[in-house]
C-alpha cells in the first residue's frame, strides 16, 4: 500500500490519515473498491453503490446512531424509503467531481499506481441540528442530511498470491449485513488475540460455525458426505461424494460482500456445487481448500486456520501468549477449485464483466 493518500470532501482536497484512522473519526456506512486501467475504471462500481445504499437503509432502520453521531439519532424523524437511485446520484456525483478535479488527477498521477477508494456516507449532524418543525423541513429527503467523504490512496494490484493464515478470535458483528465505520473501532480489542503472522481474524457465534473474517468473507471447499442406499431404498451408511463450496449465509450474520456475490455467480456459471452454510469446524477433516475474499484482495487462498482450545469466552480470561490453538493446514498453493474460481473472476475482470466505469 502506498503512502500517497488524500481526502476529498465538498470540493476540497485534504491530507489523509491511514484509512482505518479516517474511518474511526466519523460514523457512517462505507464501501471500498479499487481502480483498474490506470485509474480510469472502478471495479464493480455499481455493485458497491448498491451495497452502500443497502447499508444506509439498514442503519437508518435499525441503528441510526451508526450513521449519525451518538445522541443525534432521536432527531432522525424520517420514515421515508431511501431509494437506491438517490444514493447513487449522491455518491456518483461526488465521485465524478473528485475524478474531474485537477488536484485529484495530479495526485493520482504522482501515486504511480492504481487507486484504492473508500466511500464513506455519514449523517450531517450540523444540518440535522438546524431542522425545524416547518412542513417544508418535514418533507426534506434523507439524502439532504448525508455527506460523502472519499479516501483515495495508491494501491498495487494483484490477487493474493501468498497463503492467508486465519485465526478464530471473536463473535459475529452486530448489524452484520451493513458495512459501517464503527466496526473498525469495535474490532480493535480482537487484535490482542492475533497469533504471529496471522493474516485475518475470523468470527463465530458458537465457536464452531465460522461466519466471516473481520474484513473478508470466508469460504471452504468441502467433500460432501452422501448417504448410501440399499436396493430396497433404505439408508445404511455414508460415502464421500463430490466437493461443494460452502460459505455462511447472510442470514447467519455476515456481510453480503461484493466479491462473495461474484464467487457465487461463478459457481453457478461453472457448475460448481455450492451451499450457503456456515463451515463447521467440527467437520474440518472434510475441508480440502479454503479462501477469503475482499474487494482489494479479490481472492486469497488459505494455508492455515487456528481455533482456540476451549470456548471463545475463555479467551477474555487468558493471556494471549498462553492461548492454545487447534490448527487445520491445507496443501501449499491454491487448490483446484479455488484456482478455477480465481481464474474465472480475473478473466471476467479483464474481459469487462461485470465491472463498471465512472464517467
Amino acid at each position: 500500500m502506498s503512502n500517497c493518500r488524500f481526502l476529498y470532501h465538498n470540493g476540497v482536497v485534504l491530507e489523509a490519515p491511514p484509512v482505518a484512522t479516517f474511518l474511526q473519526s466519523l460514523p457512517g456506512a462505507y464501501t471500498t473498491t479499487r481502480t483498474i486501467n490506470s485509474g480510469t475504471t472502478f471495479l464493480f462500481w455499481e455493485r458497491h453503490v448498491k451495497r452502500l445504499s443497502s447499508s444506509i437503509r439498514i442503519l437508518l432502520d435499525s441503528k441510526p446512531e451508526l450513521l449519525f453521531s451518538s445522541g443525534s439519532s432521536s432527531r432522525v424523524w424520517i420514515n421515508q424509503t431511501v431509494h437506491e437511485s438517490s444514493i447513487y446520484d449522491l455518491v456518483n456525483g461526488s465521485m465524478s467531481k473528485a475524478m474531474r478535479c485537477g488536484v485529484v488527477k495530479e495526485r493520482g498521477r504522482l501515486c504511480g499506481e492504481e487507486l484504492a477508494v473508500t466511500v464513506l456516507v455519514t449523517g450531517n449532524v450540523e444540518k440535522l441540528s438546524r431542522l425545524g418543525d416547518e412542513k417544508c423541513d418535514q418533507e426534506r429527503k434523507v439524502v439532504d442530511f448525508l455527506d460523502v467523504w472519499l479516501h483515495i490512496g495508491g494501491y498495487s494490484l494483484g490477487v493474493g498470491e501468498k497463503a492467508a493464515s486465519l485465526a478464530l478470535v471473536g463473535h459475529g458483528r452486530d448489524v452484520a449485513n451493513a458495512k459501517y465505520s464503527d466496526w473498525v473501532r469495535l474490532r480493535k480489542p480482537l487484535e490482542k488475540f492475533r497469533p504471529p503472522s496471522t493474516t485475518e481474524l475470523l468470527l463465530s457465534n458458537d465457536g464452531d460455525r465460522l461466519l466471516e473474517g473481520c474484513v473478508t468473507n470466508f469460504f471452504v471447499v468441502c467433500r460432501r458426505v452422501q448417504r448410501k442406499k440399499s436396493s430396497s431404498g433404505s439408508l445404511y451408511g455414508e460415502s464421500l461424494g463430490e466437493y461443494e463450496v460452502q460459505t455462511a449465509p447472510v442470514t447467519d450474520g455476515v456481510l453480503p460482500g461484493v466479491i462473495r456475490e461474484i464467487v457465487i455467480e461463478v459457481c453457478i456459471s461453472k457448475g460448481i456445487p455450492y451451499r450457503e452454510r456456515a463451515p463447521s469446524w467440527s467437520e474440518r477433516e472434510l475441508w480440502e481448500e479454503a479462501f477469503i475474499t475482499s474487494s482489494l484482495r479479490i481472492l486469497q487462498h488459505v494455508g492455515t486456520i487456528k481455533v482456540p482450545v476451549g470456548s471463545l469466552e475463555a479467551l477474555a480470561c487468558t493471556k494471549p501468549e498462553e492461548i492454545e490453538w487447534k490448527e487445520k493446514r491445507f496443501e501449499e498453493g491454491p487448490g483446484m477449485i479455488t484456482e478455477l474460481i480465481q481464474k474465472a473472476i480475473m478473466e471476467g475482470i479483464e474481459e469487462g464483466f461485470p465491472l463498471e466505469g465512472l464517467v
